[in-house]
């Protein structure tokens, strides 16, 4: 059994989708216990132990690499994980690898924290403050006409296979228009991106936890977040 210390944010989309992916039953091969970020359940010790960044998702692999349980956190790394274990979604050939990763790599180093700063910014900020709104906007763009630009000579982000490239990327650009982005403008990316919510797996993984996130976080859960709670702690 894999049990997923999750929430229904992006990172946490990206492992339930990859063990959706990969096969993984939930309920009978996999679990997701709820870690409430907007209640501060990410600086409990128990989570700690596992996640010392106090960050979802992290997971604990009751059967690891040594036949001992297993925990990891950090969402790349544990896709990189789930694919060895099941040897899926990551590229056996050395240069279909490390290009796959580099996309990889690509969502967790700039996609990933640009759109996340958007969104404080656009949607989160107790004030509005044009120039960062107009920074992470811009940036937000430049990266979706990266990716469109990839998606017009490929099927998928790293190649014409789904990889765990595609996993890490889609969760994050499932909100473009709250990111003042209009991917009805970016033909090959929006191509890419009605293909990929179409997956089954991918419903199933977006479907995990959802019913738990209320759809607006409050003054309490604004501090635990972004305020002085959550570095405090």
């Amino acid at each position: 059994m894999i049990h997923v210390y999750s929430w229904p944010t992006p990172n946490g989309h990206k492992v339930h989708i990859m063990l959706e992916e990969c096969g993984f039953v939930l309920g009978r091969d996999w679990e997701a216990i709820p870690i409430d970020i907007s209640k501060g359940d990410q600086f409990k010790k128990d989570f700690l132990k596992i996640s010392p960044n106090n960050k979802i998702p992290a997971i604990v692999d009751s059967h690891g690499p040594d036949g001992n349980p297993f925990h990891l956190f950090e969402s790349g790394a544990i896709l990189i994980y789930l694919a060895g274990k099941t040897g899926r979604f990551l590229p056996q050939s050395t240069t279909d690898r490390y290009k796959t990763l580099q996309w990889l790599m690509f969502q967790m180093g700039g996609l990933g924290p640009m759109l996340g700063q958007n969104h404080h910014f656009r949607l989160y900020a107790p004030e509005k403050v044009s120039y960062a709104i107009d920074r992470y906007t811009n940036e937000a763009l430049r990266l979706y006409r990266v990716l469109d630009k990839q998606l017009g000579s490929h099927r998928y982000v790293s190649g014409n296979e789904y990889t765990i490239a595609d996993i890490a990327i889609f969760p994050w650009t499932r909100n473009w228009e709250k990111q003042g982005i209009d991917i009805l403008k970016l033909k090959h990316f929006n191509r890419w991106f009605n293909e990929i919510q179409q997956r089954p797996a991918v419903e199933r993984g977006l479907s995990v936890l959802a019913s738990l996130r209320k759809p607006a976080y409050d003054a309490q859960a604004k501090d635990i977040l972004f305020g002085k709670q959550q570095y405090q702690r």
